[in-house]
């Protein structure tokens, strides 16, 4: 048979995608873009009962499409699962069942220009005063997860300890106007930038400092920028320091028919050689024998290392499991980037956001108590 997967692209992820060929197993790529699009996609085939054997996904949003998948807990060998760090696997878990199987934690730390950058902010409310150009994605998931973090270092939240939404409040508001003054010193087309865009604007030199996912630093350390351009903790807000994380991952669903490919594709992804790999590409895989054997190639790669890693071990937030988390997000992000875009206020956006979370989450309790 032919394993069907479904891969999510981009130069921190298809630096893996070699060692597919080394599963001993006819494989096709049917999906193979950016999350988004990926995660539509995907929902589109599922959706139709069309036959995907391996898909990539994300730990925030399995709980989305926990009604296409396997569990994986009675399926992945026991030495496989051992190899992870237990953090990375309990990201991937929800109400007791093994969703999908981590193939890297996911944080942002901030890169600066040390020729722009006198003073390095430590806090939100300094990097604002000190007028630094600050990139940020301004669409996608990007964006909601930035607000995400401004809002709970502000010691707000989301969603309050009974699930309900509290996404219109003064500290989101007051998230909503900070992304807004940042975005109105940055280039006006931040407001089209993906995570990627983010990274390519840094090293052009269109802004002074970003928000960065550890898969970048491949393109940070053969920029002619590298020798200029410094890691740091995320800035802290006024009560904590946080930087908005999770779990790329891998999942089987249930319409899979070689089930025994997907397997064999997926203890390959998910061994110590692929982690290896992922790390060389500067991520910073689940596997720990993998990460611990990760070899600083220079001071500033030590130097970013040991800055994320402190930033996993301090300040990793991610989403509460919810099933329709991707409608909330596509609903927040939208209307934050109206915000951006003066097509709306940061209290109205956040209405907007408020009623269609209220609107899921009913829906949500609604259908399990069918």
């Amino acid at each position: 048979m032919t394993v069907r997967v479904a891969l999510v692209r981009g130069p921190m992820y298809d630096h893996l995608y070699g060692l597919i060929a080394e599963c001993g197993v006819d494989v096709e790529v049917v999906v193979h873009e950016d999350h988004p699009t990926l995660n539509r996609r995907v929902a589109e085939i599922l959706s139709a009962h069309e036959k995907l054997d391996l898909i990539s996904t994300h730990g925030k949003y399995a709980p989305s499409q926990a009604q296409w998948l396997r569990p994986l807990d009675d399926m992945v060998d026991e030495q496989t699962i051992g190899g992870l760090a237990p953090l990375a696997v309990d990201l991937c878990r929800t109400e007791g069942k093994l969703w999908c199987l981590p193939r890297l934690i996911d944080v942002r730390v901030m890169w600066v220009r040390r020729d722009r950058v006198d003073f390095v902010p430590d806090t939100w409310s300094q990097l604002v005063e000190q007028n630094t150009v600050f990139g940020f994605p301004g669409r996608e998931s990007g964006l909601f997860g930035t607000f995400f973090e401004l809002v709970i270092g502000a010691g707000g939240q989301l969603f309050d300890d009974h699930g309900q939404p509290t996404i219109d409040s003064p500290e989101a508001v007051a998230a909503v106007d900070l992304l807004r003054e940042l975005a109105a010193r940055a280039p006006v087309d931040l407001v089209e930038w993906h995570y990627d865009d983010v990274d390519r604007a840094l090293l052009d030199g269109r802004i002074d400092a970003a928000a960065a996912w550890p898969g970048a630093w491949g393109l940070i350390s053969r920029s002619q920028l590298a020798d200029r351009l410094v890691p740091h903790p995320y800035p802290a807000g006024p009560v904590r320091r946080v930087s908005y994380s999770g779990c790329h991952a891998w999942a089987i669903p249930r319409t899979a028919t070689d089930v025994d490919g997907a397997l064999a594709l997926l203890h390959l992804l998910c061994g110590e050689r692929a982690h290896v790999r992922d790390a060389a590409g500067g991520n910073i895989c689940a596997n720990v024998a993998a990460l611990a054997a990760v070899q600083p190639t220079s001071a500033l790669d030590e130097q970013r290392l040991a800055v994320t890693r402190q930033t996993i071990e301090e300040a990793m937030i991610t989403y509460p499991p919810l099933t329709h988390f991707p409608e909330i997000e596509d609903a927040g992000w939208q209307a934050i980037r109206d915000a951006l875009r003066d097509a709306t206020s940061a209290s109205g956006a956040l209405q907007r956001v408020q009623a269609v979370a209220k609107a899921a989450l009913l829906r949500e309790r609604e259908a399990g108590g069918r």
